[in-house]
């Protein structure tokens, strides 16, 4: 028989940096981490306008069974957030109000779940955030055995136990703890970079003059006419 375990102890990146990456937003950190971490798209928001950054704590389930999930609640800290995952694909709704509040009253911040979710206009209501890979009301039973804050995969992901998670509309990103320096100073500085493009660009530049693409337009072949050529071609 596999063995299964309850990790208690995770190790988790600084505040400061945490909070700085959440700052910058998926789409930004992303970019200054080098493009990777990004959760696939399947796992998406199922509100609009939420914000999370975090440490994970991880589960793994066996599909249809959400008894690890009730069992990883006891190691939370405020500020983590719950990335559940099952051993083979589930759609099944997995999680819903009652165990967002047992989260909530321990300070998670959010859940990402490869699985399914239920009780989603509850869950709005409380604004208790969630990225999951389906809403399903297929409810679950507590009966097999699985493990809390292991490696786990979801939506194609490496996910660490203490790894840092960003989530917001644009999708869930998970980064080591010992990349989160590097990338929060990256993404400050990527910020302050679109700041200024953003103002140029308000201000009527080109996209082409400001990333000096009109070289590699025409090194591609790419030419400016001001009508087609009268060749037959539409």
């Amino acid at each position: 028989m596999a063995a299964h375990y309850v990790v208690r102890s995770v190790d988790r990146a600084a505040d400061d940096i945490i909070a700085t990456i959440g700052r910058a937003g998926v789409a930004t950190a992303h970019e200054a981490a080098g493009r990777i971490g990004l959760l696939g798209p399947a796992v998406q928001a199922r509100q609009t306008g939420a914000v999370i950054a975090g440490s994970a704590i991880t589960v793994s389930c066996h599909p249809g069974d959400n008894l690890m999930i009730h069992a990883a609640v006891e190691v939370c800290r405020p500020g983590d957030v719950l990335v559940v995952t099952t051993t083979s694909p589930s759609t099944d709704g997995m999680f819903g109000d009652l165990l967002a509040a047992s989260l909530r009253a321990h300070g998670v911040i959010g859940l990402v779940s490869d699985a399914g979710v239920r009780d989603i206009a509850t869950l709005r209501e409380m604004g208790f955030p969630v990225w999951s890979r389906s809403v399903h009301a297929q409810g679950t039973v507590k009966a097999s055995p699985g493990s809390v804050n292991v490696p786990v995969v979801a939506a194609g992901q490496l996910v660490r136990p203490g790894d840092i998670v960003i989530a917001d509309d644009d999708g869930v990103l998970v980064l080591p703890i010992s990349a989160g320096r590097q990338v929060a100073e990256a993404a400050a500085q990527r910020l302050a970079n679109e700041a200024d493009k953003r103002a140029q660009l308000e201000a009527g530049a080109l996209g082409v003059d400001m990333y000096n693409l009109r070289s590699l337009l025409a090194d591609l072949g790419v030419e400016y006419v001001d009508r087609l050529p009268d060749d037959g071609a539409t």
